[in-house]
């Protein structure tokens, strides 16, 4: 059987960004072994599901470029539906044969009566599983007569009392001891199903092969388990899938990531700009190293490299600073025409936008180098090109006291009141260099140092031929004339 994922997000909020990095493993294993990636919809949680929040994440893992072969848009007659809310007969379907099995059985016990029974089992220090009176066989008969008769109750799984053992991808083998769960509910008084019940059914009627999902549902597994034997039991062809319990993510303070360590909505880093193959880069290394030791790629470059067998046990520390440079690489590798594109996107990009096409595509090649969000290119359009104001650092003091500096100010300055264009050109800007070289003898690095600083106001910067084709003389000519004043 070819390989089958799945990724199964509830629909009661933003996309977060641990389920994008769920969803993201699960896209790249199917990738890379020709298999097919599933999207399936957990909205069982009626008060607080939504169709606008389904539409959201669907919008955000397009954006991530993580699209999925089968799904609620895209469904596959075989399987679908695959929203949760849609399948209701389904899973009493499988819960009704369960009870024709004595697998499970009808409780009809009030939340008085369970609570009594946490309460003693807690005096006496033992277990708080299920003992009421609906789990004896014998009663099964009066269970019956009450739903015959309309009597709404839940349905409880009869759990067996033996050791399960899983030999999970990343975990390694993990022991699930004897008696660590009693009878659990698998559908509940209104009829809805619970997770651990709905997602087997779900997972066994989809041939979903292997698992990959956050490590906090590791304890949930021993229940799916136990489900999957009865299915096995009942001749249904219930094979467990191989499971891989990727490690959590943690902020810095190494606890669970929440709010408090940035954004955790993958919406909001759309929102800001982010470059989403960036984004999947970081995602992808957290929890799971590239056996070529890389740092950037694509999802692309992984197609032949990954595999369930690079992952890590320990928690992934998720570093926005990390992630602020993932995100400067990306941008360094975007092609001119793409990432003009991005920039004119943003509002504040006005008088990027207003300029010919060879002045774009050379700003954001000089502004590519230093910059680590697409938000900075307007800003750095107006710190490196446009500003005005010198920057009299140390430095530039220091440049501006040197014998040969005065005659490159007086010299360019000269140049530049003649010029008649709106800016100055490269070929202009080598023929002043190379007459202040032979003509006036400055060589070196007060050569170069004093054009810059006569230039640009400034003591450091980019290349001066790829930056000063970029400054509009007017803007030179504001900054020279306070270099003479000074």
């Amino acid at each position: 059987m070819s390989v089958r994922v799945r990724f199964a997000p509830s629909p009661t909020g933003y996309l977060h960004i641990g389920g994008a990095r769920t969803a993201l493993y699960n896209y790249l294993y199917a990738k890379a072994v020709g298999g097919t990636f599933i999207l399936r919809i957990e909205d069982t949680d009626t008060e607080r599901s939504k169709a606008e929040y389904e539409q959201l994440q669907i919008e955000d893992l397009r954006w991530l470029g993580i699209i999925h072969d089968e799904g609620p848009d895209r469904p596959n007659p075989k399987y679908a539906p695959y929203r949760q809310s849609e399948r209701s007969e389904i899973y009493m379907r499988y819960a009704k044969l369960l009870i024709e099995k004595d697998l499970a059985y009808w409780d009809f016990c009030t939340d008085e009566e369970l609570q009594a029974m946490k309460e003693a089992a807690e005096r006496e220090n033992r277990d708080p599983h299920y003992e009421g009176k609906w789990k004896d066989p014998k009663h099964r008969a009066e269970a019956a007569a009450k739903v015959a008769a309309g009597e709404r109750g839940a349905i409880r799984f009869r759990a067996p009392k033996k050791e399960f053992i899983l030999n999970d991808k990343v975990k390694g083998r993990v022991v699930y001891p004897r008696d660590m769960v009693g009878d659990f509910v698998i559908v509940r008084t209104n009829g809805l199903p619970v997770y651990n019940y709905c997602c087997v059914v779900d997972d066994v009627l989809m041939d979903i092969t292997h698992v990959i999902r956050g490590e906090d549902h590791l304890s949930n597994t021993v229940r799916q388990l136990m489900i999957y034997e009865a299915f096995g039991a009942m001749g249904l062809g219930a094979k467990v899938p191989e499971f891989a319990h990727v490690s959590l993510l943690i902020g810095e303070d190494r606890q669970k990531l929440s709010k408090r360590h940035g954004a955790t909505s993958v919406n909001l880093y759309r929102t800001d700009h982010y470059l989403p193959e960036a984004l999947c880069n970081y995602l992808t290394l957290l929890g799971w190293s590239h056996p070529a030791e890389r740092d950037i790629f694509e999802k692309r470059d992984l197609r032949d490299v990954f595999n369930l067998d690079r992952f890590s046990t320990s928690p992934a520390i998720y570093d926005l600073v990390k992630l602020k440079w993932v995100n400067g690489q990306h941008i360094k590798k975007l092609d001119t025409a793409r990432l003009v594109e991005l920039v004119e996107e943003l509002p504040e990009s006005a008088y990027f936008k207003a300029q010919s096409p060879e002045w774009k595509a050379g700003a954001v090649e000089v502004i590519k180098q230093y910059a680590d969000f697409i938000t900075d290119f307007p800003k750095m359009v107006d710190e490196m090109i446009l500003a005005e104001t010198l920057e009299l650092s140390e430095t530039l003091k220091d440049i501006l006291s040197w014998e040969t500096t005065p005659k490159i100010i007086s010299y360019i300055d000269s140049q530049v009141a003649a010029l008649t264009s709106a800016y100055v050109g490269e070929p202009q800007l080598t023929s002043w260099t190379e007459v202040l070289k032979k003509e006036m003898g400055v060589k070196g690095k007060p050569l170069f140092m004093g054009v810059r600083a006569a230039l640009t106001g400034k003591d450091h910067g980019p290349d001066l031929k790829l930056l000063i084709p970029l400054t509009p003389v007017a803007v030179i000519k504001k900054r020279l004339t306070q270099l003479k004043n000074l």
